[in-house]
């Protein structure tokens, strides 16, 4: 499948707070909250939502391009990525700005509390699907990136004729409620979590069943330890999460859910079938510390699916 993923790069900086944030926020100062914690671990990890969804189809082997912009020390990142079977030829490098980076503060409760800080990211704006080939491609991920580039490519891949899915999810603060609604109608299918839809009904005006109904093939909401819930016409699927062996890191799960999503619908499988993909690749990212520390084998990922789901055989094609 020929699949261009659009979204951050980024350097992610991943700390460890050992408590919960939630004892410290006082309901009744939110006026005046102002708080710091004492960390006991950091970790400089590749990330970026593009990187990471592309990582995680490549590991389930498609070869998908990533259309971005990088700073000056993205080098070694790019070709490790290569290495990895991710195609890089459509990132463009901005020699004078350095690749965005993403600080995370984790508690023991799995919660996050994040700053994004956008450097080359900023002029993803000025990509565009108008130089390239697009009769070829056959899905577009629009992942959180400079919202202005994120408009840009919804407007563009209406105009071409491209399906895209659509994952605003961080930038749904930054959106407009008429861009975000302009994304959504135009989408082939939509992926957020249960929190996110919320802030996008609040956003747009449109209640949760107008957006579950907007995107043309479904709308696919995770829901962390409980899985996943596809609409996909008249039909509602529960799509079981797969337990983890230990928890790390949550950080880049849905990057890999939608990795094993599309990859399922890349082999023609049904929703059932792609969802827990989908929910399978994201249990690799909770088991390592980084959203590009795991790795599998297509064998090894088919193993461990049959050790939960009953594909009837259909994985098969993996091998």
């Amino acid at each position: 499948m020929n699949i261009v993923v659009t979204g951050s790069i980024a350097y992610d900086y991943l700390m460890s707070f050992p408590g919960l944030f939630t004892e410290y926020i006082l309901p009744d100062q939110l006026d005046r909250l102002s708080l710091s914690f004492l960390v006991d671990e950091m970790r400089r990890q590749r990330g970026g939502c593009a990187a990471n969804i592309a990582y995680n189809l490549a590991l389930l082997g498609e070869r998908p391009r990533v259309m971005a912009t990088a700073g000056q020390d993205f080098g070694e990142y790019r070709q490790w990525l290569e290495q990895q079977g991710v195609d890089t030829s459509l990132i463009r490098d901005e020699p004078d700005l350095f690749t965005a980076s993403f600080f995370a503060n984790t508690d023991q409760g799995g919660h996050q509390i994040a700053s994004f800080y956008t450097g080359a990211m900023a002029r993803a704006r000025e990509l565009s699907f108008h130089d390239l080939e697009t009769d070829e491609i056959d899905l577009v991920v629009i992942s959180p990136n400079d919202p202005q580039a994120m408009v840009k490519y919804a407007a563009e891949c209406q105009e071409l004729g491209i399906p895209y899915l659509y994952d605003p999810s961080q930038q749904i603060v930054r959106l407009t409620g008429e861009h975000l609604r302009k994304g959504l109608e135009g989408c082939y299918l939509l992926v957020i979590n249960d929190y996110e839809i919320e802030l996008l009904r609040e956003k747009t005006g449109l209640n949760t069943e107008a957006i579950r109904h907007t995107p043309s093939c479904a709308c696919v909401v995770t829901l962390g330890a409980e899985g996943a819930r596809i609409w996909a016409g008249r039909d509602v699927y529960d799509i079981p999460a797969v337990p983890p062996r230990r928890i790390e890191d949550p950080t880049g799960i849905g990057d890999a859910f939608r990795a094993g999503l599309i990859k399922g619908l890349a082999l023609g499988l049904s929703w059932n079938l792609a969802g827990r993909m989908g929910t399978l690749a994201a249990t690799y990212v909770l088991e390592q510390t980084g959203p590009l520390s795991h790795h599998y084998t297509l064998a090894e990922f088919v193993t461990r699916f049959r050790e939960h789901f009953d594909d009837d055989r259909a994985l098969d094609v993996l091998l």
